[in-house]
């Protein structure tokens, strides 16, 4: 074991033993199902087009923006006996429009006394009486409402990314072990892993079907996503919010928020994470917010394995989101296809013979349901599963990218595992919002 690791190794320990569970799991068993190592054996649940039946199912919703309700009509589509009893969020007027577009779609009446404003209005929905909790604040709130989950003991579908910092993603990490201990069913917003293509492609990479693997590339090539003007009336804290995917104590930056599709889907082919990352980013149109607007980041895993990794967010430049492994023997798009080194197909995924247009329309089941019949399969099969501990990773692996970029140093992720590094503000308070808001420049960023 090298010093690095090793260092890396007693910090965690000193972490996870003030969250009360080493001596419960012993430390060994933590660090390895985080730090890679032989490829990993999957036991991927049936592909149901519906959850079985079974007694009602309550879940509340932290988050009611766009995502969280999408998630919210998601979970109601799952299958039979299920429904939406709580609801939280910071803002009285995202309440509002979620509980209106939940009776609207689906019939389902929330209570207005189940429904709770405020920044600590997810601990009041945490006292409702309820089996499962969506997460879908913006990141930098979900390692603390994570931990709370699982305090309560509630099943959790929780989006994606998991923290912006390294300071959260071991808090998840934590909260993790503890979910599995207590067998709670934790699944989260990385929907490639829950679509039936890209689980078919898996399948054939892992039995060989290209070789051993030597490289990959990615690309999240996509126009901006929208911004939100300050407006009087609103604090700092609230118009921040407000503008959450601008500013990257709240969002991670793009790199972490949006592209960490990307790096989940190469870490989970590749069957681990890189060791060390080195990349660059500019902020050429971006208007608001601390953030880049483009990266690029050579990720490098164990045995030269090199993965690079493109980002951005400007309108009018060529698009592009695609992932390509390169074997051996062969590549493929982790969507559909495998190719001979020629290029030649060797084999593609099977769609059922219905519909038209992209490939996820013509998917048995929505990969944004199928998530939640994932879930609800296992709370009702009692087969929990738990993917806190691999979107914690690939969370990771879009910061260590990040930290390369705004510093313009290699990072390894021995430094991520020991980083104290943690964005955004100590308290919340309706009013200015104390830390830094200079966009980061490489040679000059502070380091991790």
């Amino acid at each position: 074991m090298n010093k690095s690791y090793e260092q890396s190794r007693r910090k965690f320990i000193r972490n996870a033993a003030a969250a009360g569970i080493i001596g419960a799991v012993g430390f060994n068993s933590l660090f390895t199902s985080c730090n890679g190592g032989k490829p990993r054996e999957y036991d991927f649940p049936p592909m149901l087009p519906t959850a079985p039946d079974g007694p009602l199912l309550k879940a509340g919703v932290v988050g009611c923006g766009y995502r969280g309700t999408g998630a919210a009509i998601n979970f109601l589509n799952a299958g039979p006996n299920l429904e939406i009893a709580a609801l939280a969020d910071v803002f009285q007027d995202r309440v509002d429009a979620c509980r209106k577009q939940i009776k609207e779609k689906k019939g389902v009446e929330v209570s207005p006394d189940q429904c709770f404003v405020g920044i600590n209005s997810f601990e009041k929905l945490m006292e409702c009486d309820l089996d499962i909790v969506i997460l879908a604040t913006p990141p930098h709130f979900r390692p603390q409402h994570f931990e709370a989950c699982v305090k309560a003991q509630k099943h959790v579908f929780m989006e994606k990314p998991i923290a912006v910092d390294p300071v959260g993603v071991r808090s998840v990490m934590v909260s993790a072990e503890k979910a599995k201990m207590l067998g709670l069913s934790v699944i989260t917003g990385t929907i490639k892993r829950h679509q039936q293509d890209y689980i078919e492609t898996f399948k054939q990479v892992n039995n060989g079907a290209i070789g051993e693997i030597v490289s990959a590339n990615s690309y999240y090539n996509v126009g901006k996503l929208w911004h939100r003007n300050p407006r009087a009336d609103w604090s700092e804290l609230e118009n921040m919010i407000r503008n959450w995917v601008n500013w990257c104590w709240l969002s991670g930056d793009h790199i972490v928020e949006q592209h960490v599709h990307n790096l989940d889907t190469v870490n989970w082919f590749v069957g681990k994470h890189p060791e060390k990352a080195l990349g660059f980013g500019a902020r050429h149109q971006r208007i608001t917010g601390d953030q880049y607007d483009m990266f690029s980041v050579d990720f490098v895993y164990d045995k030269d394995i090199h993965y690079h990794s493109m980002c951005r967010q400007i309108n009018d430049c060529s698009n592009s989101v695609s992932d390509r492994i390169q074997g051996t023997k062969g590549y493929t798009n982790c969507e559909n296809s495998i190719f001979d080194l020629d290029g030649s197909i060797k084999w593609t995924f099977d769609y059922p013979k219905k519909g038209t247009g992209k490939n996820i329309s013509r998917l048995q089941t929505n990969p944004f349901d199928q998530e939640h019949i994932d879930l609800v399969t296992s709370i009702r099969t009692n087969q929990a599963i738990n993917e806190a501990f691999q979107i914690a990773e690939s969370t990771l692996t879009g910061i260590m990218g990040r930290i390369s970029a705004y510093t313009g140093k290699e990072v390894t992720w021995d430094e991520m595992m020991n980083s104290d590094l943690y964005l955004g503000p100590k308290t919340y308070t309706i009013g200015s919002v104390d830390i830094p808001k200079e966009v980061p420049k490489p040679g000059k960023a502070p380091a991790i």
